[in-house]
């Protein structure tokens, strides 16, 4: 007998199921303006939870694959949330490049760039904030003004001399 007419098992089947996201239980760094952002995502995600809950009967399948999805993004988040470890800027040194620095530098060509130093969660290199884990970060940590730094990098190592060390004020 041929199993092309035959119905399948309402969902919940293992191969339905998303991977978790990985997350880690060790607590992780985060500033005020990127625990603010990380609530601000959870919230918006429970929104959404709400909206696709009350037209899950126009659209049961669409639905229900994307409850499944925000389910497991707001279990992520929750879990971020409850591990964030609120680093308060005000108390870093103000001479060395510590989690939160906003950190000019020269590069050996005379270009200058700004990196601020962020938790995970906040890094987006794209706007010059980099993960306190990045190789970058790593570099720069711990260095003061008028310090050289190697940036060990795959595309190759670059000199970087700090030009400026601040901290911003969150409120």
């Amino acid at each position: 007998m041929s199993r092309a007419f035959t119905k399948e098992p309402d969902g919940d089947r293992p191969e339905d199921e998303l991977p978790e996201r990985i997350s880690s239980i060790e607590p992780h760094p985060v500033t005020a303006s990127g625990l603010k952002s990380l609530k601000a995502r959870l919230a918006a995600l429970k929104a959404e939870r709400t909206r696709v809950e009350r037209h899950a009967e126009s659209d049961p399948l669409g639905s229900a694959a994307r409850l499944k999805t925000l389910d497991r993004e707001i279990r992520h988040l929750t879990d971020r949330i409850e591990h964030a470890r609120l680093v308060d800027l005000a108390a870093q040194p103000k001479d060395e490049v510590a989690f939160g620095a906003v950190v000019t530098v020269e590069r050996a060509d005379g270009e200058t760039q700004e990196f601020t130093i962020v938790g995970e969660d906040e890094a987006d290199a794209a706007v010059g904030r980099i993960s306190h884990l990045s190789p970058l970060a790593h570099a720069l940590l711990g260095a003061r003004v008028e310090d050289s730094v190697l940036w060990r990098r795959p595309a190759g190592d670059l000199d970087l001399t700090i030009l400026a060390i601040r901290y911003p004020t969150e409120g």
